[in-house]
């Protein structure tokens, strides 16, 4: 049954872009919230009926759901913040380029609130892989979603990769779970020790801090801003940026059984917390001042995850979801009337003093200013750090500071008391998006019940977490430090009053995440200039030693090839005149040869038969022999004596 909860969103996104392609604003805002709330419904019945589901892909994979304390909280909040944007987005953003482009982008926002109720939901890493993807690629579809607008997809690509690459880290420590227990489900992470236990949370601290946006990884979100308001709201309150701080307060058991785990979260959220309060309070553009107190608020976060306290995290999570989404419309309205998100060239106080008071509400809440939700839980935040040391306490106010002044700076600037400036054809608000604006201020108003003695303490029972509890020196110290944050920040109008692009051009390396993009851009540009090189070296050197190599190799082909044709052919060509001779001394040669030896002996047989003849035994044969042998002798001897 719990399948229901994301299946609702997931498979209404492409019914949805299919009946209402003509683009009317009305049933695309009337079907989208309607859906988004009956997930809230189905979300509630899970939560009282403790739903859960399972589907087995295969004898050995099983995709699991359950409804974990973390899990109640995040599919709750989600929907409940996404019913208001969804209808802010059908009326705010009809200047899309086609009708049919617009309900694209509500298909979109309905699929990307299925996608994150199934990773909230997810009960094994598998599940939660699926899931984790499917956010990925809908925040890339959905900040990109102007792609006629120039550098939009440029900008949706570098977010899409920096998150990729901290998503290795989530592949890693699946991997390094199924190595260690042989299973996939959170239920058997527990059993994880020894190596596949530091992998399994290195992997999961790298996946979360990108998508968490927390530093190094902060600079993504600035991209993020081309999208259009209505994204930003979503992805920023409660979808893909909560995504990181959601797995590390479910998992946080597992997390917490690697000694350097604690200091590390604790490391990289005051650092984001206190760098994203410098980088939005030098701010002059409206989103990507939020941009930069998303990253410090979720710096705040992480750190009390890390000081043992997912609770207070978890609560600060549903408080920041209400007044950052309510911020993010408000901007946009602000842009629609003046046609530019700097800050100077608003001051709307005036020209919309409704829009210009729940703006307000949702910027008390971020300065942290009491009874507002935002300071109480801001204020839990700094007690778990001051469980771990007043020094580390005393930083966390600092941090808490910055966004009293920053959020000081955004509603003076913003809907502040100014001269307002010409209008601009974009028009009033519709009752649409002042409704959508409305709902979320009232939701930070209700938070304020946070305040509420023993209700708190109610809630982190029902949830099993433990609140800290803080000290009345740290409250107090907590709230002079705000006080003196939002004074920083007046006096920061004051100086700004005429001047509209001030803070776009003041330090500028500062309001730029401190040189990190341009740090990160040079890193890239070495890191593809060393690939040239190589590519180069390899083409020129290692290629060229093959391709000489192949040469040789040919040549050497040729020799053999003479050498079986030539050569062996010579004594292939020896060999078988050898056979001939052979063959010929075999059948001629024993005649002749023989035949000449018996022919000579013969010959000498009849010349000794004819000597013998002479041979008479009588005496006077042998003197008249004599004789004429003298005879002959005398004569040869007279012939040649002749003149």
């Amino acid at each position: 049954m719990l399948w229901l909860v994301p299946l609702l969103p997931l498979l209404a996104a492409p019914l949805l872009y299919g009946l209402c392609r003509d683009g009317r604003r009305t049933r695309l805002a009337g079907l989208a919230t309607a859906v988004i709330l009956t997930t809230v419904g189905l979300a509630v019945a899970a939560l009282l009926g403790d739903w859960s589901g399972s589907y087995r892909w295969s004898s050995q994979i099983q995709l699991t759901l359950a409804l974990a304390p973390a899990s109640a909280v995040f599919a709750l909040t989600v929907p409940l913040v996404a019913a208001p944007i969804a209808l802010y987005a059908a009326h705010h953003e009809a200047q899309a380029p086609t009708p049919a482009a617009l309900a694209r982008l509500m298909a979109l926002l309905l699929a990307f609130v299925g996608a994150m109720e199934l990773l909230v939901l997810a009960a094994d890493l598998l599940t939660l892989l699926i899931a984790w993807e499917l956010v990925g690629a809908l925040s890339w579809s959905l900040i990109g979603h102007d792609w006629r607008e120039r550098g939009n997809l440029r900008d949706a690509g570098w977010a899409f990769l920096v998150t990729r690459f901290g998503d290795l880290g989530l592949y890693i420590a699946a991997a390094a779970a199924f190595a260690g227990s042989g299973s996939f489900a959170f239920t058997a992470l527990p059993s994880l020790e020894g190596m596949p236990l530091q992998v399994f949370v290195a992997g999961i601290v790298l996946a979360c801090a990108a998508k968490s946006a927390q530093l190094p990884f902060a600079p993504w979100l600035f991209a993020a801003m081309a999208g259009p308001t209505s994204v930003s709201a979503l992805l920023h309150a409660a979808t893909m940026v909560a995504a990181g701080v959601y797995l590390t307060t479910r998992l946080h058991p597992s997390l917490d059984a690697v000694a350097w785990f604690a200091p590390l979260a604790m490391a990289l959220g005051l650092a984001t917390a206190l760098a994203g309060g410098v980088v939005a309070g030098l701010q002059g553009h409206a989103k990507k001042l939020l941009a930069a107190s998303t990253s410090a608020h979720h710096g705040l976060m992480w750190l009390a995850v890390g000081a043992g306290y997912p609770g207070a995290a978890l609560l600060h999570f549903v408080v920041h979801a209400f007044f950052k989404a309510g911020l993010f419309l408000a901007s946009g309205i602000a842009e629609h009337q003046v046609g530019s998100y700097a800050l100077g060239a608003m001051r709307l106080g005036r020209r919309l003093p409704g829009i210009a008071v729940a703006t307000l509400i949702a910027s008390l809440a971020l300065a942290g200013v009491p009874p507002l939700g935002g300071a109480w839980s801001k204020e839990q935040i700094v007690s778990a750090a001051g469980h771990h040391g007043a020094w580390l306490a005393l930083a966390t106010m600092f941090a808490g500071a910055f966004s009293a002044y920053y959020a000081t700076r955004l509603q003076w600037l913003g809907f502040g008391p100014g001269p307002g400036m010409p209008r601009t054809p974009g028009g009033r608000p519709s009752n649409a998006e002042r409704l959508a604006l409305y709902l979320l201020s009232a939701g930070s108003l209700l938070l304020s019940l946070l305040w509420w003695p023993g209700l708190a303490e109610a809630i982190g029972h029902r949830l099993g977490f433990v609140l800290p509890a803080g000290k009345p020196w740290e409250v107090l110290l907590s709230w002079l430090l705000v006080g003196l944050g939002v004074l920083g920040g007046a006096v920061a109008v004051r100086q700004q009053w005429g001047n509209e692009d001030e803070a776009n051009t003041r330090h500028p390396m500062l309001s730029r995440w401190f040189g990190l993009p341009a740090l990160a851009t040079r890193g890239a540009s070495a890191l593809f200039a060393a690939s040239h090189a190589l590519a180069r070296f390899d083409d020129r050197v290692v290629d060229g030693g093959l391709r000489l190599v192949a040469r040789y190799g040919s040549a050497a082909h040729a020799l053999a090839r003479f050498d079986d044709r030539a050569v062996d052919g010579g004594v292939r060509l020896t060999a078988r005149v050898g056979e001939g001779l052979a063959r010929l001394g075999d059948r001629r040669g024993e005649a002749l040869f023989d035949g000449w030896v018996s022919g000579l002996s013969e010959a000498t047989g009849a010349l000794g038969r004819h000597v013998r003849r002479l041979q008479s035994g009588q005496m006077h044969h042998y003197y008249t022999g004599i004789a004429a042998g003298l005879a002959v002798v005398v004569l040869i001897l007279a012939i040649g004596g002749l003149p």
